[in-house]
């Protein structure tokens, strides 16, 4: 087991990689609690609130004195199929044979001058390159995404690199790009007319909208990403601890000292 997540988070996991695999088939019932302790080695307790959880999100259906289902609805099984283990996973984004590109096109506009000053260009600086597209699995958009290059990085994209690669790849490959570090924003938002429209949705409906600024050597600007996703097909956990300093106890991040709800303005 991993020592950083906890241990209900890692069997509800593997348990919903099942049912993503169809080691299970809707309808089937997956081993009983019992069962499921002695080959995780953990207590009923644990299974338990991995298996609630499931049946929270509607995976597992749970009838009493009979056991526990996998769900029979085929449509929220592929729909989750995609699975994101963390924030930054799909940076590097695994090009998987369900996941398509159906929309993508590059072409020079006149950013608007957050983008500008995010790209660290000067007010009077002109065009950028952007990239859009939108990613399905099998026929359901689930992302819409807009990236700005400044031109001399996006003259060195062509449209058809955009509908196999992720563009991290192309521009490492084609445009020669080193990135070095990266800031993201996450935040909840609603779609606006050309989102909604992208993924099909009401104009309106709540999306979750990622901002990522990538950075090359010596912390220079070389892209600015926005993703919007569909707000039921993305989760993000994120794990705390409570650490004991010389002025009192406070909450950082796992992954580093950072303050429960500090904010890294480095490159902003």
């Amino acid at each position: 087991m991993n020592t950083v997540l906890p241990v209900y988070f890692q069997i509800k996991q593997t348990i919903k990689g099942w049912i993503l695999n169809k080691e299970f088939s809707g309808g089937e019932r997956i081993p009983s609690g019992n069962e499921l302790a002695e080959r995780f080695q953990v207590s009923r307790l644990t299974i338990r609130q991995a298996t609630s959880q499931l049946v929270q999100e509607g995976f597992l259906v749970s009838r009493r004195g009979e056991g526990t289902f996998v769900t029979r609805d085929e449509n929220l099984i592929d729909s989750f199929s995609l699975e994101f283990q963390g924030v930054m996973d799909d940076l590097f984004f695994r090009q998987i044979s369900k996941v398509q590109i159906k929309s993508a096109q590059i072409q020079k506009v006149v950013p608007p001058k957050s983008i500008k000053e995010k790209l660290g260009l000067g007010p009077e600086s002109g065009e950028v390159f952007q990239v859009r597209r939108v990613r399905y699995i099998k026929d359901r958009p689930f992302t819409y995404t807009v990236n700005y290059l400044p031109l001399e990085i996006g003259r060195k994209i062509r449209e058809k690199d955009l509908y196999h690669n992720p563009l991290m790849n192309v521009l490492e490959e084609k445009a020669g790009v080193q990135f070095t570090e990266a800031v993201q924003t996450i935040e909840a938002s609603f779609a606006n007319a050309e989102v909604a429209k992208s993924l099909k949705i009401a104009a309106g409906s709540p999306i979750l909208f990622v901002e990522r600024i990538m950075y090359g050597p010596k912390h220079k600007p070389v892209e600015v990403f926005q993703c919007s996703y569909l707000g039921d097909l993305y989760k993000i956990i994120v794990r705390f601890k409570n650490i004991r300093r010389k002025n009192g106890r406070r909450w950082v991040h796992a992954g580093g000292d950072r303050p429960l709800g500090g904010e890294n303005r480095r490159g902003r």
